[in-house]
């Protein structure tokens, strides 16, 4: 019978899922799919490892919605799949792992209650990736279950670089420092680029995440040096409906002379900002760049503008970098925002093959020309890797 490992990644609407064989080499994977808008007209899509899609129903009316129905869902249709299989493994992505949690972990009690209580951390998500550990401890009791984090591969930083100018019990008692997202994609880029670009893995590398949400890490010897988000995935590039960095200031006046509430900023912050509240038409990269309004173009033009300017900072902290990675939807698809970034960069010796960066692939490709101080990579990422190899490794 062979050994599956299912990867979970739950949101607040939707929960994503991709099933993998545990070959021997790495894991394979079979199956990939999710379901959207759970809590009000949930939609179940799913694909094979060739992309084709196999499934796209909504789930039965009378059934009640949420994380609970929904994952009932994903293995009954999966079981239908997978004779002669077993589940053996589950692996999740936690967004944040604190402090203490620096790699994945074999779930239990006790890790549980240490998850609930980084909640306050990241309350947005938190509760939302523990939802399925729980229920799924219950459908498949039995079945081990490993976390995931996005904040762990940036436990390598400096301790210097994880701090806020504020008074020091803040950062040692209520752990409010830098701590980074994106942290499973930024592991999947430092495990391949060793076999891409030897020279980039043992020096220094800047890697920009650029998708929906967005973010940019300075990894020297493939250890994280310094990162674009910091304590929650609010800060940094601006994306495709949040801010990105602010001054705090902005949020003081908000509060005394908008009589904007907690919650109208949280809103404002990550909903109604970014491409979206710039442009006012849209967080679809896409859309922006068909579209004649100059407020679209504005958008575009910012979000160029924040990636460069961040990658000479990143830059700054590694004194010096060897390589530029684009990875996630934007940076593996958008050649028109690659372009621009690196022609902010060209002061840096970058240099790329506009004929290279226009063609399309799923596979990892350079873009930078020979005369290039910089290699200028593409690479797509692939999270759900990360998390069944940890699978496999924290049950064997």
């Amino acid at each position: 019978m062979k050994d599956l490992i299912l990867v979970i990644n739950a949101g607040s609407s939707s929960i994503k899922f991709q099933l993998f064989e545990a070959a021997a080499a790495d894991p394979i994977m079979l199956y990939k799919g999710q379901i959207d808008g759970i809590y009000v007209d949930p939609v179940f899509v799913a694909k094979d490892a060739a992309d084709n899609k196999i499934a796209n129903e909504k789930l039965p009316a009378d059934k009640p919605k949420g994380h609970d129905t929904s994952l009932h869902h994903i293995l009954n249709w999966l079981k239908d799949k997978t004779e002669g299989g077993k589940i053996s493994a589950i692996g999740h992505r936690v967004v944040h792992g604190g402090t203490k949690f620096s790699e994945p972990v074999l779930i239990t009690p006790e890790v549980v209650k240490e998850l609930e209580a980084l909640i306050p951390l990241a309350p947005l998500h938190e509760p939302h990736n523990i939802a399925p550990i729980k229920i799924l401890g219950e459908l498949l009791p039995g079945v081990p279950q490993v976390a995931c984090f996005d904040t762990a591969f940036h436990t390598t930083q400096p301790e210097l670089f994880q701090l806020y100018a504020l008074p020091y019990e803040f950062s040692q008692k209520e752990g409010i420092r830098r701590y980074g997202f994106h942290g499973l994609s930024y592991a999947y880029i430092a495990s391949v680029l060793p076999q891409l670009d030897p020279k980039a893995a043992k020096g220094c590398t800047v890697v920009a995440h650029l998708g929906n949400g967005s973010s940019m890490s300075a990894l020297k010897d493939c250890k994280c040096q310094a990162t674009t988000m910091g304590f929650t995935a609010l800060d940094g590039l601006p994306m495709g409906t949040r801010s990105g960095s602010i001054d705090a200031g902005v949020i003081l006046h908000c509060m005394n002379h908008l009589k904007m509430d907690a919650k109208q900023i949280e809103d404002l912050l990550y909903k109604k900002s970014g491409l979206l509240g710039m442009s006012g038409i849209s967080s679809d990269m896409r859309e922006l760049h068909a579209s004649t309004e100059p407020r679209a173009k504005a958008a575009v033009d910012f979000f160029s503008h924040r990636i460069s300017r961040e990658a000479a900072s990143l830059a700054a902290a590694m004194e010096g970098f060897d390589a530029l990675v684009f990875t996630a939807g934007i940076g593996e698809n958008d050649d028109i925002v690659r372009a621009d970034v690196c022609k902010q960069l060209e002061w840096l010796g970058v240099e790329i093959d506009l004929e290279a960066n226009a063609k399309r692939s799923g596979e990892p490709r350079k873009i930078s020309t020979a005369n290039s101080k910089i290699a200028v990579w593409i690479i797509p990422t692939n999270e759900e890797i990360m998390i069944a190899r940890a699978a496999v490794k924290n049950v064997a």
